[in-house]
């Protein structure tokens, strides 16, 4: 899950240098474009075609808009906030695949320890556990182990067992919270720094101008709206994630009482 998470951290940032790259090559590409206004043209009338080339010429792609705020809201606090998007998004990826496999079909596997247990007993049982992933079988598994000893001792071994798989689901949320948290503290961070240059550029001025004092402020809360977007964005996939641990939670906990009530049943016969 390591390997993983550095792979799209990787290429979270590979792609954000390609972006870069392509609106450098689009600025110098403008740049290099000869000034048409110098060359007189004769006069013809403007056709359909002429005015939808002009329309298509001066509309910006959504994309093109997001770097160019990007860039205008200062590469220093915006890197910082996108890496802390991309960290998140890796740690909240991971979690879901993990969750993904974690939730097997818990009523399948006790038809399984249950027709295992009347054939061949607690060592089919317990190999059925061994050859099923997932943290029911996990848990499963503990308890057929110590079925010898007492029902008490399964249960035991089943609730304290159930401790650790819990939080080996739980794994990584802490990370992922804290991306929550960073992301708009970084923004406002960097808006509070915004406004400290536009007082420094209003000082050396000497005079407050609407353009000088709107143009510091709209670059200075663009950090803001950046980190909120991430903060955002990365709430969505942890409320997904608790709520599919609690899935998950329940399915074992509703697991364990039916294989306690197998145990009984077959220890009655």
């Amino acid at each position: 899950m390591k390997k993983l998470l550095s792979f799209i951290a990787i290429f979270g940032m590979l792609t954000i240098g390609m972006s870069f790259n392509a609106l450098a090559q689009d600025e110098t590409a403008t740049e290099a474009k000869p000034d048409s206004t110098a060359v007189e043209e004769p006069k013809a009338e403007t056709t359909e075609e002429t005015t939808v080339e002009a329309t298509e010429e001066e509309e910006v792609t959504a994309h093109q808009v997001i770097k160019i705020k990007f860039i205008e809201g200062g590469a220093g606090f915006m890197g910082i906030v996108l890496l802390t998007l991309i960290i998140g998004l890796a740690v909240a990826i991971e979690r879901i695949i993990y969750l993904n496999l974690a939730d097997g079909n818990t009523k399948k596997l006790l038809e399984k320890i249950e027709t295992a247990l009347n054939d061949g007993g607690v060592e089919a049982a317990k190999e059925v556990c061994r050859s099923t992933s997932g943290p029911v079988a996990s848990i499963f598994y503990q308890g057929l182990d110590r079925y010898d000893e007492s029902i008490e001792m399964v249960e035991k071994s089943v609730v304290a067992y159930g401790g650790v798989q819990v939080g080996k689901l739980e794994s990584g949320l802490p990370w992922l919270s804290l991306m929550i948290s960073l992301a708009p503290m970084l923004g406002f961070m960097g808006t509070v720094v915004g406004m400290i240059d536009a007082f420094d550029a209003i000082q050396v001025a000497g005079d407050i101008t609407p353009s000088l004092v709107a143009g510091g402020i709209k670059v200075a809360l663009i950090t803001t709206v950046g980190g909120l977007i991430v903060a955002i964005i990365l709430q969505v996939f942890y409320n997904y994630i608790i709520s599919k641990i609690d899935a998950i939670v329940n399915k074992m906990d509703d697991a364990s009482i039916s294989l306690i009530d197998i145990l009984v049943k077959n220890q009655s016969k």
